[in-house]
Parts: structure tokens; sequence; C-alpha cells
């Protein structure tokens, strides 16, 4: 039994930020000043195995380095949005281009930025370290913080709810 309180199997697209959801809050600079971002790699590994199993996953970041479409490009993952200052926008025409609607799709975000897309999801899902206002807006927070396990948390349990998880002979790579 899933620890959300939510029909998983009606999901059919989450929408990930990146700071402080796939990677820690705290990020370190180079003499550049250029952020040094973290990767989880069993966030790696279920992003990648949803994107096999038919989900749906974009990735929307205010943040502008091509580290990050990299990174997620490299999982299969083909809806990549960077300098996403007004995410609203990129979520509605990500969603109406893949054929999604509000209750099929989670937001996973942490911060101010993110609550209006959070807002226009059936599943808005928050890291265990998001800031007061999204929590309270978040209808299922991780144990996890940002960076250290949220997508992995919440792939596992839909993918669970939907009897994928480590079911299928590719499961078991990458």
């Amino acid at each position: 039994m899933s620890r959300i309180d939510y029909d998983l199997t009606a999901l059919r697209g989450v929408a990930f930020d990146v700071d402080g959801v796939l990677s820690p809050s705290t990020i370190p600079m180079n003499d550049q000043g250029v952020p040094q971002r973290m990767v989880n790699i069993k966030d790696g590994y279920a992003l990648q195995l949803a994107v096999k199993m038919g989900i749906e996953i974009a990735i929307i970041t205010g943040a502008n380095q091509e580290g990050i479409a990299a990174r997620y490009r490299a999982l299969g993952i083909n809806d990549i949005y960077l300098k996403a200052a007004d995410r609203l926008p990129i979520l509605e025409d990500w969603m109406r281009r893949r054929g999604l609607s509000a209750h099929e799709v989670a937001f996973v975000g942490d911060d101010i930025p993110d609550m209006l897309c959070m807002q226009s999801v059936g599943l808005p899902v928050a890291p265990s370290d998001a800031c007061p206002d999204i929590k309270a807006i978040a209808c299922f927070i991780t144990k996890a913080a940002g960076g250290y396990g949220v997508a992995r948390e919440l792939l596992e349990e839909m993918l669970k709810a939907r009897g994928l998880w480590m079911t299928r002979d590719d499961a078991f790579g990458w």
C-alpha cells in the first residue's frame, strides 16, 4: 500500500524542478561562479526506468546550464526546459503536447517559483526540506530532502502501483 493518498495509476506524467528537488538546495560554485550541482544515482535509476515504462517526464528549471540537460537526456528524458522563470506556461504546453490532463500529472517543487505549477496539477509533491508555503500546498511530502532521493521515492511508488517495479527484465539495467 502506498503512503501517497492519490490514485497513482491515474498519473501518466511527472514534471520536476531541479534545484532543491533533484539536487540539494545548497550548491557549491566553482571559481567562475558557476553552480556545480550534485545528482542522486537512485533518482537517476528511477527516472530512466519510469521513461522505459512509459511515464512522461519533464524537467522544468530556472537554471541555464547545458550540463543539466545532458544529464537528463542521458536518462532518456527529452522534455527538458532550462531558464524557465515562468514555469506554468511551460508546464501547460508540455501537458497539452503530451495529451495529459491535470489529474494525470504530478509536479515536484520546493520553492515559490514552483507554486503555480503545483496548484495546477493533480498531485503536488514537495521534498521534506521544501519551504513552508510549498509544503502547505503539497498533497505528498517525501521523506527525502531535495537531492537525496525525491524522484526515486515518488517514481518507485508510482511504478509499484502499476505493477511495474522490478517486474521486467529491462528493470535490472540502465
